[in-house]
């Protein structure tokens, strides 16, 4: 069995790990999928720079918190394409060491972002103190490797699982309906012998710029809808150094990657800066 390496951003157990672990034994069967540890996202792309034969998985946007804007000028800068999206419900479960209850727990560890996703469940039990963490799986890790009894961590189950963590209550998230993407990465060398089959291909994102005259965009637009070409997200960001002008990150979505294709020559020229950002086929969302 083969084995594919895949950079996450966070440690062993975290949400980046699930999905790396779901998206590409999904997508490549048969190979044993082997998670490297990154602590940023900047270092999780120096590490695929510096090594092309990995590949990576990133979180773009999340239903809750929004797009994550560094992560798209990062890809932007980068010599990676995407080669894949995979759309993960985020459920949290919290955990403890072996015969620890949640009457018995004092303090609850985690990422302050799953904390306050699962604030309902938590107010239940206010005799539990709340402690940040800097990362969902750490916390695990960290109650396991110092045993420490009366905390139990908010994590993903594949956290409690990989720590030797019991699982107290799962799914105490608060909004049921929270959801991240994430894109799988290749190096621009290995993105085609990576990338889906091309009658699979049905998306797109792309980055451009546009000249700062009237109706620049409206014409990006409207060439799109001619060819049949539907945007599912469009998001700008000033361009630094130049006032009250922007880049746009779009996705698009498609029947024909030819009239794709059509309509990519057709606004090229319409573009001061243009880059694709990778070609693939888009994943239905976990329910």
């Amino acid at each position: 069995m083969s084995i594919q390496k895949v950079t996450i951003q966070g440690i062993a157990g975290c949400f980046h790990d699930v999905a790396a672990r779901n998206f590409f034994s999904l997508h490549f069967p048969g190979q044993e999928v082997e998670s490297v540890e990154c602590e940023t996202f900047p270092r999780m792309f120096k590490v695929l720079e510096d090594q092309p034969a990995m590949c990576g998985i990133m979180a773009i946007e999340n239903t809750i918190a929004g797009a994550l804007l560094q992560n798209h000028e990062l890809l932007r800068n980068s010599d990676m394409r995407v080669i894949g999206e995979y759309k993960m419900r985020i459920s949290h479960a919290i955990s403890a060491l072996p015969g620890e209850t949640l009457e018995s727990v004092k303090a609850v560890m985690s990422h302050p972002m799953a904390l306050m996703q699962c604030d309902r469940f938590l107010e239940q039990y206010p005799g539990i103190r709340m402690v940040e963490w800097f990362d969902t799986a750490g916390a695990a890790r960290d109650i396991a490797a110092g045993k420490l009894a009366g905390r139990a961590a908010i994590c993903s189950t594949l956290a409690a699982e990989l720590y030797g963590l019991n699982i107290l209550e799962s799914g105490i998230e608060t909004n049921k309906r929270n959801f991240t993407r994430f894109l799988a990465l290749a190096h621009k060398d290995m993105a085609e012998a990576l990338s889906a089959d091309p009658d699979k291909i049905d998306k797109a994102s792309i980055v451009f710029t546009l000249p700062h005259t009237q109706g620049a965009l409206s014409k990006i637009l409207t060439i799109l809808s001619f060819y049949d070409i539907n945007l599912t997200k469009i998001q700008s960001m000033p361009i630094l150094g130049r006032e009250w002008e922007y880049r746009f990150y779009i996705d698009l979505t498609f029947d024909s990657l030819e009239r794709f294709h059509q309509a990519i020559a057709a606004i090229k020229p319409l573009t001061t800066e243009y880059k694709s950002l990778g070609e693939y086929a888009e994943c239905q969302q976990e329910v």
